[in-house]
């Protein structure tokens, strides 16, 4: 299976989420002079949108220093993003650039810390999305 490599400010939203998921999990750290995490293995990436009301400025500059890393880059499979539906069209909007960006899919959306029905939807779908990937069936 592959892993998880995640983003959370301090109001510790998306660590909440990522925690009731129960999956090991790579935290990329708020401190920008802090080590980046280096997955070893295909991974989705699970990040909160910090976009302004037009949008600016949606993926957090420490998701943008680790995605800058083409091997990191180029173990991304998808994303899942977070975000405040008080944002409106802003909703979630770091998964559309981060998916645009690096053309890997946006695998789903939550807003803030997640609901329970969040946490077993992206669980089911994680575990059906990794089945995909590493299927050796023609």
């Amino acid at each position: 299976m592959g892993g998880l490599v995640y983003f959370s400010s301090r109001s510790e939203n998306t660590a909440r989420f990522v925690t009731r998921l129960g999956l090991p999990a790579q935290r990329i750290p708020i401190d920008p002079e802090a080590a980046l995490p280096a997955p070893d293995a295909p991974f989705v990436l699970i990040c909160p949108t910090y976009a302004d009301g037009q949008g600016r400025g949606a993926v957090h500059k420490q998701v943008i220093r680790f995605l800058n890393d083409a091997r990191n880059r180029g173990l991304l499979r998808g994303v899942i993003a977070a975000g405040n539906r008080n944002f409106g069209t802003t909703f979630a909007m770091a998964g559309d650039v981060i998916a645009a960006k690096c053309k890997v899919p946006v695998l789903y959306r939550f807003e803030l810390a997640g609901t329970d029905g969040d946490v077993t939807r992206v669980s089911e779908g994680l575990d059906k999305f990794w089945k995909t990937q590493f299927s050796t069936a023609s």
